[in-house]
């Protein structure tokens, strides 16, 4: 029916980061229902994105960490994985993340898409 996708590419204000994308096509289930089933925690709400962890160690770090949107009845997830809570300085925030191409990524990928059925595909 639909296809899941996978598209690595983010941007903040100083480089290019990957990040590991997933497209699922006429989800059917609430996206906090197909998320907890997949072992990830809701976090917050902030506009039209949902963020969701799925931590790793007891300290909280590492962790996955998903964003998810809903357009229609698709869901897109961007998924990265940090390693520990963001530095924060006078005028800069350092994020402590791996992206899409990390061997822990792609098989949190991998895992995720066989968790979400053969809709899902990477983008």
């Amino acid at each position: 029916m639909g296809q899941t996708t996978f598209r690595i590419v983010v941007y903040n204000t100083t480089q290019r980061k990957e990040i590991m994308k997933i497209f699922v096509p006429g989800i059917s289930d609430n996206p906090v229902t197909l998320m907890r089933r997949a072992g990830y925690v809701f976090q917050r709400q902030e506009g039209g994105e949902m963020s969701f962890v799925r931590v790793l160690a007891q300290s909280g770090y590492p962790r996955f960490h998903c964003y998810t949107k809903v357009s229609g009845v698709d869901l897109f997830l961007n998924m990265h994985l940090d390693q520990k809570k963001h530095t924060y300085g006078a005028d800069t925030t350092r994020h402590h993340g791996e992206y899409g191409e990390s061997k822990p990524v792609t098989e949190e990928g991998a895992r995720l898409l066989s968790l979400l059925g053969e809709k899902a595909q990477l983008l």
